[in-house]
């Protein structure tokens, strides 16, 4: 949503999708989680609306789509092959997500985008992201943050003494309690030894950089 207060922000867009571009350029198969708190948050909005929990998730995950609907369409006028796929049945937007169809997908080059998260309420996109990264066997999760970039001992936005990590276990983030991401998610990563790296989503080329080893953000594995 850039500096709007909710909704899209076609630059932000625009800036994802030609971030995007370049990884696919160098030959990377990338596969994107989206979310939709732009849109709307689950937890705060069912609060303020009096919706119980599992139908305000349900609105959260379609918002997830309408975001993962326009991630698809920026791609493709940048000229990336990609594939849109829900979780939840909609077959008039986006492909029902099949892993080995997803798989192949990123065999054949084309970037796969994942929303509605796991199609269940009461797990956030933090749970689909280490889900959907340990089905298609995924050698790493990048986590772009909004304004961050890292992982810190507290918030850096409010204490500007705050101490970013330069690397961290995956039982030093859940002993910590840095709530960075949901354990359940850090718990699949673990499992699976999937390296979790976090960065600033406004970092210039800041995927690019990940993938050849450049040490910005916080690392994350074993």
């Amino acid at each position: 949503m850039g500096n709007q207060g909710f909704g899209i922000d076609p630059e932000v867009v625009d800036r994802v999708a030609q971030q995007i571009k370049e990884v696919h350029s160098l030959g990377a198969e990338l596969a994107v989680v989206v979310g939709g708190g732009n849109i709307f948050r689950g937890v705060q909005n069912c609060t303020k609306l009096g919706m119980p929990q599992a139908a305000a998730d349900y609105v959260g995950m379609l918002a997830t789509v309408m975001n993962g609907s326009v991630l698809q369409a920026m791609l493709r006028k940048a000229d990336v092959p990609c594939r849109l796929m829900s979780a939840i049945d909609m077959h008039a937007i986006a492909e029902p997500y099949i892993r080995n169809k997803a798989i192949r997908h990123l065999e054949k080059g084309r970037v796969v985008i994942f929303s509605a998260g796991t199609g269940n309420p009461f797990f956030t996109t933090d749970t689909a992201a280490g889900l959907r990264a340990s089905e298609i066997d995924a050698q790493a999760m990048l986590m772009a943050k909004n304004k961050v970039d890292g992982v810190y001992d507290k918030d850096p936005r409010k204490f500007p003494d705050a101490k970013r990590f330069e690397r961290l276990s995956y039982e030093d983030l859940i002993k910590k309690d840095l709530k960075i991401m949901d354990v359940s998610a850090v718990a699949l990563c673990k499992e699976n030894k999937i390296p979790l790296f976090v960065f600033d989503f406004e970092a210039r080329d800041g995927i690019t950089k990940i993938l050849q080893g450049e040490n910005i953000g916080t690392y994350i594995g074993d």
